[in-house]
């Protein structure tokens, strides 16, 4: 017996299974000829397919969710697509930048905050500044999660700010690919095309723990060259936003403390420049203004509400 959307519309809609099907093996074929096959992909699918076919609420969340869907399968596809190759790199001309501007005298030399701090670390700061960066994406989709629940127009407009900001990111990631710190510690200020991802200091939280957390994370990582802006620090500003909006009262004090943590530890962890961070934040407060611009001026609050009316 079919599950009924609406009062004509079998959950079973023969049209419906036929998409999104032609959807899912477009999708892994893609991906194979791009990038190669990756278990997440097939993952990813088995996910969509499961909750869209399994219940009501369980199809309007995952539809819900397909905006975060999109951008992570746009990340991924960054590999097809090195930003090396349209756009010079920057690697010495950063790091004397970032140590002109923050560089810090130690030892009878100036050093980078991240020369600094990895010279200053300490196993409780590493520990701590490592569950920071675990919660980079996980709170922003907990968040979403929450706000899909209990208030869906908040989560259209807070899913499509985060995408926003991403976009805008890719943008200056092709405009200006950017070396992290911990290249210049491994590699010096050779450009090295193929390099590999690193966990950098993040290697102390696996050591400590005894894992491969960090190590599994960077083993998959799209693109070395695209620490400015940091994305990881523009995320939790996101969240500390719509939760503000949505008056989270002490919740917000717990973003706000993530928020931060999360800003120390990509300095500290040797994976973003101070400058990477600042441009991460301000890339958000130009995301989260500019799609309050577009809401007001433009039909993306019909969008928006059409939205809502899918996922209520």
């Amino acid at each position: 017996m079919s599950e009924q959307l609406g009062p004509n519309k079998p959950f079973y809609a023969i049209k419906d299974v036929a998409i999104i099907t032609v959807i899912s093996l477009f999708y892994l074929c893609l991906s194979y000829v791009l990038v190669g096959f990756n278990s997440n992909q097939l993952v990813l699918v088995l996910l969509f397919n499961i909750l869209y076919y399994t219940s009501a609420v369980s199809r309007k969340f995952i539809l819900g969710f397909s905006i975060f869907i999109v951008y992570w399968i746009l990340f991924d596809y960054m590999k097809a697509f090195p930003n090396y190759l349209f756009s010079d790199v920057h690697i010495a001309d950063l790091y004397h930048l970032e140590k002109h501007i923050f560089g810090i005298f130690s030892g009878g030399r100036i050093l980078t905050p991240n020369e600094f701090l990895r010279n200053h670390h300490a196993a409780f700061i590493d520990f701590i500044g490592g569950i920071f960066y675990l919660m980079w994406i996980p709170v922003p989709l907990a968040f979403a999660a929450y706000l899909f629940f209990v208030k869906k127009e908040l989560f259209l407009r807070f899913a499509l700010t985060f995408v926003l900001v991403n976009m805008i990111g890719f943008v200056i990631y092709y405009i200006y690919p950017a070396a992290p710190p911990w290249y210049v510690q491994y590699h010096g200020f050779v450009f090295l095309a193929h390099t590999h991802s690193n966990p950098a200091g993040l290697i102390r939280f696996d050591h400590l723990l005894h894992t491969t957390i960090f190590q599994s994370i960077y083993r998959q990582g799209s693109n070395v060259f695209a620490a400015m802006p940091s994305l990881h620090s523009s995320y939790p500003v996101i969240v500390l936003y719509y939760g503000l909006k949505n008056k989270m009262g002490a919740m917000n004090v717990v973003f706000g403390i993530v928020m931060v943590g999360i800003w120390f530890t990509a300095v500290y962890a040797s994976h973003h420049y101070v400058l990477d961070v600042l441009a991460g934040i301000t890339c958000a407060i130009i995301g989260i203004n500019l799609f309050n611009l577009l809401l007001k001026r433009t039909a993306l609050g019909t969008f928006v509400e059409k939205m809502r009316v899918v996922i209520a």
